[in-house]
């Protein structure tokens, strides 16, 4: 799947903003290691919050970005530590019927699916 299928996506599914806030906890989750997504489900989280980072989310805003911004740039144990603190205080803003209900939505939707689809073909 590509950026700009990906791109386009969320173009024709704009997320409301505590969906925002969920794409980014999730960024923020495959940032700390902890995520146990696919490889090609990363990949298509990571696009799809690099699209969405600029649209108003409820309550993760400028600072994440930044210190989401500074991760992908730079890596060690200490940021990876603090980047892992952030996303568990994300988590709590963020209640769990919520999340569940993000994720099944992208799935419904197509955009994870055919992630792992494409993963699948190229195994």
């Amino acid at each position: 799947m590509t950026a700009a299928h990906v791109a386009r996506w969320a173009e024709e599914h704009p997320l409301s903003p505590i969906q925002v806030d969920c794409a980014t906890a999730v960024m923020l989750k495959i940032l700390d290691g902890k995520c146990k997504m696919a490889a090609a489900e990363k990949v298509v989280m990571e696009q799809l919050y690099d699209h969405v980072k600029t649209c108003p989310g409820l309550g993760l805003g400028e600072e994440t970005h930044r210190l989401i911004a500074t991760a992908r740039s730079i890596s060690n144990d200490g940021l990876k530590n603090f980047i892992y603190e952030k996303r568990v205080l994300a988590e709590t803003m963020i209640s769990r019927p919520v999340m569940k209900g993000f994720k099944a939505m992208i799935r419904q939707q197509g955009l994870l699916l055919d992630a792992s689809e494409e993963e699948d073909e190229a195994a």
